[in-house]
């Protein structure tokens, strides 16, 4: 399944979010410091391609195949930020330097980078 860097972003960020309560789109806004009419579009788009739900409350919701590709996009970074720590970076830059390579990395790599992290 491809879909584009942003859309991934979008849905890490609502997987995030949602572990706080409810999403709604101007959560989103202000976490990627995106305007709102911008990421309406993108969760318009989300919603049509049913990696969304928006409720009738404007409630954001994963459907399944949206939360297969926030938890997966999710563990990179939270593996790729570990690993970058226990090289010795600053958890900050560790997380931001994380966040670019999450979505580009090869299924190799990482699998060979989890097993690292995990061995710790």
């Amino acid at each position: 399944m491809v879909i584009k860097e942003s859309a991934e972003m979008y849905l890490e960020t609502i997987l995030v979010l949602s572990k706080k309560g409810n999403v709604r789109a101007i959560d989103i806004a202000k976490e990627m410091n995106f305007s709102r009419p911008s990421v309406s579009i993108a969760l318009h788009n989300l919603e049509q391609e049913k990696y969304i739900s928006i409720g009738d409350d404007q409630s954001i919701k994963l459907l399944s195949k949206g939360e297969e590709i926030a938890k997966t996009i999710y563990e990179r970074h939270t593996i790729l930020t570990e690993f970058f720590v226990q090289l010795g970076v600053k958890a900050d830059i560790a997380a931001a330097d994380a966040c670019k390579i999450e979505h580009d990395i090869s299924p190799e790599s990482f699998k060979a980078i989890k097993k690292i992290v995990k061995k710790k």
